[in-house]
């Protein structure tokens, strides 16, 4: 089949590749040229495990190419992808401009039938929208051309997007004709094998399921992490009582980690459009607000450990910081819990010396060259000479640590710990104070002693 991808950034080009895999024709759209150009020499603009070979070999394979002309992408592809972005507006909502001005562009361009698949994150109604733009510009231009829109959410976890994408748990699709029905299924054929993967259903229902979906997610995470904040004040262990639940068929293990807050792409920008769609209907959506509430607090945590510690008395002092990225395995900070503490040391006055395995170029991005951020070349050299260790991201080579040199090269030996990788035991037995996540026997224990 031939498709058009219009938005090459995250879901677009992980769609896109793995659509050329299985041997679908694919035209990449964007109106980034420097994107477009880089994408060309086999320069992939994200890290996301497996996705650079993936699109090499097929670009090589002639499988799937990459332009900046719209009209171009609009006569090559049957089905036409918007996988543009949706950022948050200033209240909030998403802001849908680039998503209608990619179906204007559609519609300008066309000259046969079309079916135009909403796949970026959008709220409820926006497929109408999407319609009512393509069915206007085509009456300008006198032109008699069916289309059908399709709602097909993405729900790919950053740092598995390839894997998730070749082998979804669900496709969902919100059609209004059995014929484009029938189309999609031919589309996604190659991933739909072992056994009935999609779900179809009305177009608005299709919508929802996304937001339903990060929105649940995101509302176990903030459950957990008022938990968490219970345990510490009751003096209970929030790791005991998250395998006590986890144990639980009906309650499972997944996103019942406590931490610092949750960041990234989805899970804040969609709770907010949620609850701004909720206002827009004169719903007050508390459980929503109380989510969003509770992370909000809870990645100010960190800080609030830090300034206990030392008494209020920061300025001037080193922090090293482990884990920029807002999850292991990508270089995205959008969101991200780091921010937030880098950028409350440096309201007190305090320097960071951070280290991430892939989100350092990405960090020198949004904050540029200062006095107070050092980009250490690796995890121990960020340990020199700082006055505490402050853990922010869980990435896997941050386990397992030689804690006598964090001893041996740091000012004083404390560790502040967003993500719960160590045992407060196995920290006492080595001399280190240690901070960490609803861990309230181990955190009172540390408060009441002298510093």
């Amino acid at each position: 089949m031939k498709v058009t991808v219009f938005g090459i950034g995250y879901v677009g080009l992980v769609q896109a590749a793995v659509l050329s895999d299985v041997g679908h024709q694919v035209c990449c759209v964007d109106i980034d040229e420097g994107k477009i150009e880089k994408l060309k020499q086999g320069l992939i603009p994200i890290y996301e495990p497996g996705l650079a070979p993936l699109v090499q070999s097929n670009y090589q394979a002639g499988r799937i190419h990459f332009t900046t002309k719209a009209q171009e992408g609009v006569n090559f592809g049957d089905i036409q992808f918007i996988a543009v972005g949706t950022p948050p507006d200033e209240d909030g909502s998403a802001d849908l401009k680039y998503v209608l001005a990619v179906a204007e562009t559609i519609a300008t361009y066309m000259e046969s039938s079309k079916i135009i698949i909403d796949k970026s994150t959008v709220p409820v109604g926006t497929a109408d929208k999407v319609k009512s733009c393509v069915a206007s510009v085509l009456a300008e231009r006198q032109k008699e051309v069916s289309f059908h829109v399709v709602s097909n959410p993405e729900f790919l976890k950053e740092g598995a997007a390839v894997n998730d994408c070749m082998r979804p748990d669900r496709i969902v699709i919100g059609a209004d004709s059995p014929a484009v029905e029938k189309t999609m299924r031919e589309l996604y054929e190659p991933f739909n094998r072992n056994h009935d993967r999609m779900i179809f259903m009305d177009i608005r229902s299709a919508e929802l399921t996304k937001y339903a979906a990060n929105c649940m997610l995101a509302t176990k995470i903030s459950f957990m992490n008022e938990m968490s904040n219970l345990a510490e004040k009751l003096g209970a262990d929030i790791e005991m009582v998250r395998q006590g639940i986890g144990s639980d068929e009906r309650i499972g293990y997944h996103f019942i980690y406590p931490g610092c807050g949750y960041g990234g792409s989805c899970f804040p920008k969609d709770v907010q459009a949620l609850i701004r769609t909720s206002e827009a209907i004169a719903y007050d959506a508390p459980l929503l607000k109380a989510v969003e509430s509770v992370n909000c607090h809870q990645k100010q945590k960190l800080f609030d450990y830090i300034d206990t510690h030392f008494s209020g008395d920061i300025a001037g002092k080193t922090f090293a910081l482990w884990g920029l990225s807002f999850k292991p395995k990508t270089d995205d900070m959008r969101e991200a819990s780091s921010r937030v503490i880098m950028e409350s040391l440096w309201r007190v006055g305090a320097k960071v010396q951070a280290y991430d395995p892939e989100a350092m170029e990405e960090c020198l991005r949004i904050y540029g060259k200062r006095d107070d951020l050092l980009l250490a070349d690796s995890k121990e050299a960020a340990l020199h000479h700082a006055d505490a260790l402050v853990i922010c991201t869980e990435w896997q080579h941050f386990r397992a640590p030689d804690f006598d040199e964090i001893k041996r090269v740091m000012t004083f030996p404390v560790i502040f710990d967003g993500r719960n990788l160590y045992s407060p035991q196995r920290m006492e037995e080595k001399g280190i104070l240690y901070y960490a996540i609803g861990r309230g026997h181990s955190i009172l224990r540390r408060q009441s002693s002298p510093v």
